[in-house]
């Protein structure tokens, strides 16, 4: 049987930093929407170039082309036994096509964990963080190096982390994606995780809060 997460929370939550590592120490493939589309880009799709661009001004790309991406990249076979997404579902009609999607391959649960966050310290979060300009990898925004640890490039701010941006991306998900938690609140499925805390801490809260929630325990 087969874990499936959701990794949810506000931009600058830390959900892709802790989605990775989790997906890693438990053998999963991590599914990013962010990931999927700008591998599209360095292909030249033309539809991914379109939704890079609302991304990259803050705007959410429009449900039938996030549905169809991501159930293409669920079908692949590294899915098979299961999945930890980020970014995925931010609107209520693709948490409703996300269940179609399970109830197809009937493969183990479906936990869902919010890292809530105070807004005050995304926005400090969002102004310092730092990626790479050649492969995407984040970086420790408090480290001392100007490149990427994974393959050299130089290290540059998001052009979704200006203020301003912040600021839009932070009212979007507000308006649209909050409802997404409504939907999903009352599944036993459903966490929350304090995410300003230590990365670490949250680590380890997040390991035992989603195996209480996959084996059906509140404990």
């Amino acid at each position: 049987m087969g874990l499936n997460v959701i990794m949810m929370g506000p931009p600058g939550a830390g959900k892709g930093t802790q989605a990775t590592r989790f997906a890693l120490e438990r053998g999963l493939v991590k599914i990013s929407t962010g990931d999927i589309l700008r591998d599209g880009v360095k292909e030249l799709n033309p539809e991914a170039l379109v939704a890079k661009a609302k991304m990259d001004r803050g705007e959410l790309v429009d449900d039938v082309t996030m549905i169809a991406i991501v159930r293409q990249r669920l079908l692949r076979s590294d899915a098979r036994h299961g999945f930890v997404l980020d970014g995925f579902p931010r609107t209520v009609p693709q948490a409703r096509a996300l269940d179609q999607i399970m109830e197809e391959r009937r493969n183990g649960p479906l936990v869902i964990v919010d890292v809530c966050v105070p807004e005050d310290e995304l926005v400090k979060r969002l102004a310092i963080r730092r990626i790479c300009s050649k492969c995407g990898a984040g970086a420790d925004p408090f480290g001392a190096t100007h490149t990427c640890k994974v393959c050299g490039g130089p290290l540059v701010q998001r052009t979704d982390d200006n203020q301003d941006v912040v600021l839009k991306r932070l009212q979007i998900y507000h308006r649209s994606t909050e409802p997404v938690l409504e939907f999903y609140r009352t599944r036993p499925t459903f966490r929350t995780v304090n995410g300003a805390q230590a990365p670490d801490i949250v680590a380890r809260e997040l390991d035992v809060t989603i195996d209480q929630a996959a084996n059906g325990s509140d404990v």
